[in-house]
């Protein structure tokens, strides 16, 4: 992908993400903390990482610097809403994600013919 926006070689903030997404990429969810509900929300620990058409795998991170650690800080979702909220946002019309501890899923956006 040419106009790929290269951060480091490991990592991908949302907005290359979304670029990745528009070109045939993947996005991986991986559950990292089984789910509880406190309420009517469902609170626990979950990762994205982006799989372009290439294959490479880059971790999703948030736009701001984790200065105590000389870099990028992985984006965590705390909340199943959190998730469906993002995944919207990135175009997802449908979305689903895993609900057990080390379990992933792969999404792919419904492209345009």
């Amino acid at each position: 992908m040419a106009d790929k926006i290269q951060l480091t070689p490991n990592v991908i903030n949302e907005q290359g993400l979304r670029l990745s997404l528009k070109h045939g990429g993947q996005l991986e969810i991986e559950c990292r903390e089984e789910p509880f509900r406190k309420g009517p929300s469902w609170h626990g620990l979950w990762f994205m990482k982006s799989i372009d058409p290439s294959g490479e795998v880059q971790m999703l991170v948030t736009a701001r610097m984790d200065a105590t650690r000389g870099g990028f800080k992985v984006r965590e979702f705390k909340t199943a809403t959190g998730i469906i909220s993002f995944l919207s946002d990135c175009g997802f019309a449908a979305v689903h994600f895993p609900l057990r501890a080390g379990d992933k899923t792969t999404l792919r956006l419904q492209l345009a013919a």
